[in-house]
């Protein structure tokens, strides 16, 4: 069974020069308990080259004490973890279980996981209790061995599962790159000095419950008795004499120029679209339409800030996060239109919808989504994929930032926030020049996505400008859903001739899909009537202001 939650957690050194302080008198803590200790026994996973670790991901199998299993450990913010969990029998025996190494194969990037490290860890553990004996926090003093593992002495080793043959031949020799190394991320580096520890001592302290104040007064507890923050973000990078690898940047509160601004704005669309590489692959509610707006935020933002950034590698990568868009549309406009479909048929009587329709849609929607979704899968399974992953990660790391760059953010925002609305009210004055018809339908759907395009660019902006681009993200947001809600009943439209044909074939009735083919044009009508309006609204001049 897998389970997952949130920790928040906090890691601390000094204890082999200080004494252990009490944690009695904490707030909300009216007991200190001392469940005694435990010998925990660990083996971390990684590529050779440490791709997890430079993303601050760790992956270990652990056995002895309360909570043995698989673990996976992915960052969420500064000390807070995603952890997922499995038990020690899932997956087949050495290795690692195919639920945590699809989670982990956007930062692999098609490399095999092996063993890396493995960690004894003597532990003393005390749980903060609050009145009711329900554990509000734990805090644990760790004796820590560590040892690089070589292909030859996983054999024979004691608690730990025959390393396969395939899995020893992918880790010769365990000689981990410092990520630093490999891509030019400065997320982690080596230490000056001696070489990694084989032992050292450390406290952890885990809020269970409740806010990050118990972890507050925790640290302030330690911290008075002499210990101080460790610099390492988890086991796995001190065994490896690594400083705060994969360690969580936090972003600075205010970019004063549109580079840094941009920048900014890049690494955070860059991470957020290779965290939803997971959910897409175990088919989670709208993951593929979530993955699919990602990656039109991030070819936005190289759009839109074309002015701030070179030509290479920019437009290349613009060209396919386009293709990556399009294989992902596929699977989203087959969800969307079932669904639409499926409503338009519960809000009709009976009668107006005779014969198995629901069941033929629903049927059709399904089967398409899957052939789509399959596809989407298995091109985020691709080699093409992955390097995709790796050139947004190196432009997020280091964009190729022109001269200009350097300007404020605010008035830079302003000039772009104008020319991305003047090219909507253009797109939309060449739509209304088009005689009905197909050329009238594309310009509109170029409108739309000129209205997405200057939506992307306004929320971009409201973290350093504020309300008023929030403002223009809103109106512009507006025009986008009117003219996707005609987008969308003109694919239905377009959909089901072909479906009624199909039911022709098979002997049903096809009076239904006639009903519901009339309701999509009235859609489109609709749509048409309320587009005046929300053009004047989107095309307000004092949006831009930026007071």
């Amino acid at each position: 069974m897998k389970s997952s939650h949130l920790e928040k957690e906090r890691k601390f050194d000094g204890l082999a020069d200080a004494a252990f302080p009490a944690l009695d008198g904490l707030p909300g803590v009216a007991e200190v308990s001392d469940p005694g200790v435990e010998d925990l026994d660990a083996v971390y996973y990684d590529t050779v080259d440490l791709r997890l670790l430079e993303h601050g991901i760790t992956l270990r199998r652990r056995t002895g004490g309360h909570d043995a299993g698989w673990h996976l450990k992915l960052p969420v913010g500064p000390d807070r973890r995603r952890e997922v969990q499995l038990p020690l029998s899932a997956g087949a025996p050495g290795r690692v279980p195919r639920a945590l190494t699809q989670r982990t194969r956007a930062y692999a990037r098609g490399e095999k996981l092996v063993p890396i490290v493995r960690l004894r860890t003597h532990r003393l553990r005390r749980l903060l209790l609050d009145s009711e004996h329900r554990s509000l926090a734990e805090v644990a003093q760790d004796a820590v061995s560590a040892q690089l593992l070589a292909p030859e002495r996983l054999s024979g080793l004691p608690g730990l599962p025959e390393l396969p043959a395939e899995a020893a031949q992918a880790a010769q020799p365990v000689r981990p790159v410092i990520p630093a190394q490999r891509n030019g991320s400065a997320n982690g580096h080596r230490s000056g000095g001696p070489a990694a520890p084989t032992a050292w001592t450390e406290v952890e302290a885990e809020l269970v419950k409740g806010g990050t104040a118990l972890l507050d007064a925790v640290e302030q507890r330690l911290v008075g008795a002499g210990l101080r923050r460790s610099l390492s973000g988890s086991k796995l990078a001190r065994a490896l004499g690594l400083e705060s690898a994969g360690a969580v940047v936090p972003a600075p509160r205010e970019a004063r120029s549109i580079g840094a601004a941009v920048t900014a704005l890049l690494r955070g669309q860059t991470e957020q679209l290779i965290a939803l590489d997971p959910a897409v692959r175990a088919d989670e509610a709208d993951a593929v339409h979530r993955m699919r707006v990602a990656v039109r935020r991030i070819r936005s933002t190289l759009r839109t800030h074309r002015r701030l950034l070179a030509d290479e590698p920019c437009q290349a990568l613009a060209e396919e996060l386009r293709w990556l868009g399009a294989v992902l549309g596929e699977a989203r406009d087959r969800e969307v239109l079932g669904a639409r479909l499926g409503a338009e048929i519960g809000r009709l009587p009976a009668a107006e919808c005779p014969g198995p329709v629901r069941e033929r849609i629903d049927g059709w929607a399904s089967a398409e989504y899957r052939r789509s979704w399959k596809r989407a899968v298995a091109t985020l399974d691709s080699p093409r994929y992955f390097v995709l992953l790796d050139g947004l990660e190196a432009l997020a790391a280091r964009p190729p930032l022109r001269g200009r760059a350097h300007r404020g953010a605010v008035a830079e925002f302003r000039r772009t926030a104008r020319r991305e609305q003047r090219r909507v009210a253009l797109r939309l004055a060449e739509a209304s020049a088009t005689p009905a018809g197909p050329q009238h339908d594309q310009a509109l759907h170029e409108a739309r996505k000129a209205a997405k395009r200057a939506r992307y660019a306004a929320e971009g902006a409201r973290s350093v400008v504020g309300k008023s681009a929030g403002r223009l993200a809103l109106r512009m947001k507006d025009l986008q859903e009117l003219l996707g809600e005609r987008q969308d009943a003109l694919l239905a439209c377009a959909a089901l001739p072909e479906l009624a044909a199909a039911a022709h074939r098979a002997g049903e009735q096809g009076f239904g899909y006639g009903v519901l083919y009339a309701g999509q044009r009235a859609a489109v009508a609709e749509a048409d009537r309320r587009l005046p309006a929300a053009r004047r609204a989107a095309g307000k001049r004092e949006l831009t202001r930026f007071r």
